[in-house]
């Protein structure tokens, strides 16, 4: 037995998440049907660092399986290519240790948030992001209080409903929030997330920057765990799981951390009519 190790990618637009579900398409259910044209076995389990909502993208998703055929796991990768639809890629694949779990051994999740905030609609775009163009967001009230997120603590207000876990602690690492012209990136770090919680946690942090809310009223919220309050979740499409962290690194640098675009313009280009045709 040979436990493999792929890093993974995947538009999630078409797909009711990760996780199989009878009569629905999820990455899972479509990544399992692959392994199994390649070496059909009724064990064949694929297990991933993190669990995507519907409709969530993923640049480096973290899953692993074990192999009992003749595949080496480094071309398991180039043949589920083959297999898959065009929406999945795995993007490499390693061998693991026995004892090694995607998701037990991992020791945080990172996830990216895009927010288009120009005034006029952007197609190249639009399946990535967060269009809000009512107003204008401030982004340093939204960095204040994100600030206060960091460490471990009880984030029940951003858990949605429907989730089977014991308790709704959890420890966030980094919180930021960057803009550069009409795009805003939250980044969240944490050991590992609840139920809906990024997408509930950026829509308190949008009526945040746009005034809709006081920064007393989002600390509040939070730290009472008035869940009730908390009642805007932003869309999925502006969703991405950018990696899972281990101890030791798994994947390259440049298959795990540099795998999902920024859609930042460049701000050292010239006005377009001093550019020289």
């Amino acid at each position: 037995m040979k436990r493999v190790a792929l890093c993974l990618q995947y538009q999630g637009t078409d797909f009711c998440g990760w996780q199989r579900q009878s009569q629905k398409r999820t990455v899972q259910g479509a990544l399992e049907e692959a392994v199994f044209k390649l070496e059909p076995s009724e064990s064949i389990k694929v297990i991933a660092a993190g669990r995507t909502d519907a409709g969530v993208h993923a640049a480096a998703q973290v899953v692993h399986f074990d192999s009992f055929g003749p595949i080496p796991p480094k071309r398991w990768a180039s043949a589920l290519n083959g297999m898959l639809p065009s929406t999945i890629r795995a993007t490499a694949s390693v061998e693991r240790p026995k004892n090694w779990h995607a998701c037990f051994s991992a020791i945080y999740r990172r996830y990216r948030y895009t927010i288009y905030n120009g005034r006029s609609p952007n197609l190249f775009i639009a399946p990535w992001s967060w269009h809000r163009y009512q107003t204008r967001l401030d982004e340093k009230r939204m960095a204040l209080v994100l600030d206060g997120l960091v460490g471990y603590h009880d984030f029940a207000a951003f858990q949605k409903t429907g989730s089977n876990r014991v308790d709704s602690f959890t420890t966030i690492q980094v919180a930021q929030v960057v803009r550069q012209g009409d795009v805003l990136e939250i980044e969240i770090q944490a050991t590992g997330f609840l139920y809906g919680m990024v997408r509930l946690l950026v829509g308190q942090l949008v009526a945040l920057g746009e005034d809709r809310i006081s920064v007393d009223c989002f600390e509040s919220r939070w730290k009472e765990k008035r869940r009730i309050d908390v009642n805007e979740a932003a869309p999925a499409k502006g969703l991405c799981f950018l990696r899972a962290g281990y101890q030791e690194q798994v994947f390259s640098e440049e298959g795990q951390f540099a795998c999902f675009p920024r859609y930042f313009l460049e701000s050292n280009d010239p006005p377009l009519n001093a550019r020289k045709s």
